[in-house]
């Protein structure tokens, strides 16, 4: 089947960067707004019976989610054979389960409602956390932030390091850089008083003189791993970095990570930052997602693109 590959409207700075690593050309698509700021999707182009990729990350605003779905509809209308939603970061996706009464499991309504708007499939990087993937009837392809991040580090020296995660939940995720080059792990236990808001961070591990390394996939306002940082410090780390999938970056992170004690912060472009920043390092991840459209269009293996 023939492919073709889109870019939503607030993607295209890294889907024409993944088309052009894949080899083809951007699809033709116009996006209307009529003036009641409603939504109309275009595909200017044929697509029946084609092998059909739609690339959107659904960060906020809202509008780009649904962007997506009216996407996909689109292509479902136009009788493309094999549809699959291509999103690098995927919105909504930390409302993975009910942690109190009378709230949403919002990851679960949106992968409802992307095969309600008939996708085939879904490619995303580093969910929140892995179950997610069972919250879909339709393959999902979930390729992991190591990939990227990996062979960056390779690069360095490590000998001195030390990984850790900023809290309980990322352990299985700091652990795993933690195998793959044979260095020590460290845990920082948080506790919240508010969301995105922490009330006290405890280091468990030896820390002292070590250049630590912290690993997350989403930074939103930061004020974790520049808490995480802090505690470090003080236990006696000689400097602090972090690598994270995500930049999120809402509120007041990029003050809170300037005037914090990391020294850099690691991030890709599944979000385009609002700003620049002297400690925001961006690695693409065009190459990887170009590997795994190619890879899913040939039958080809997914998990080839995986680091255990």
């Amino acid at each position: 089947m023939e492919v073709k590959l889109f870019s939503g409207s607030q993607t295209q700075y890294l889907a024409n960067e993944i088309i052009e690593r894949y080899g083809a050309e951007p699809g033709k698509i116009k996006f209307h707004q009529f003036s009641d700021g409603e939504i109309q999707t275009e595909i200017c182009e044929s697509v029946r019976g084609g092998f059909t990729f739609l690339i959107q990350s659904t960060f906020a605003p809202a509008e780009n989610l649904l962007e997506l779905l009216l996407m996909i509809d689109t292509a479902k209308r136009a009788s493309a054979d094999y549809i699959t939603a291509v999103i690098p970061y995927f919105g909504y996706a930390r409302q993975d389960r009910k942690d109190k009464a009378r709230v949403p499991i919002s990851a679960k309504m949106i992968a409802n409602l992307l095969q309600a708007a008939g996708a085939h499939r879904v490619m995303t990087l580093d969910f929140h956390a892995d179950q997610i993937q069972g919250f879909f009837d339709i393959p999902v392809d979930h390729l992991k932030g190591n990939a990227i991040f990996i062979p960056y580090l390779k690069n360095k020296d490590l000998s001195k390091v030390k990984f850790a995660s900023p809290d309980v939940g990322g352990v299985k995720r700091a652990r795993q850089y933690a195998k793959y080059f044979g260095n020590d792990l460290v845990i920082c236990d948080k506790r919240r008083e508010t969301a995105n808001k922490v009330a006290e961070i405890i280091v468990i591990g030896d820390v002292k003189d070590a250049e630590v390394i912290l690993v997350d996939d989403i930074v939103d306002t930061a004020g974790t791993l520049c808490k995480a940082a802090d505690a470090l410090m003080e236990k006696g780390a000689a400097s602090v970095k972090a690598i994270c999938t995500h930049p999120v970056l809402s509120g007041n992170a990029y003050e809170n990570i300037e005037n914090s004690k990391i020294d850099e912060l690691i991030v890709t472009n599944t979000i385009p930052l609002k700003k620049e920043s002297s400690k925001i390092s961006v690695i693409s991840v065009a190459p990887l997602f170009a590997k795994a459209i190619r890879n899913t269009h040939e039958h080809r293996s997914i998990s080839a693109l995986y680091i255990e």
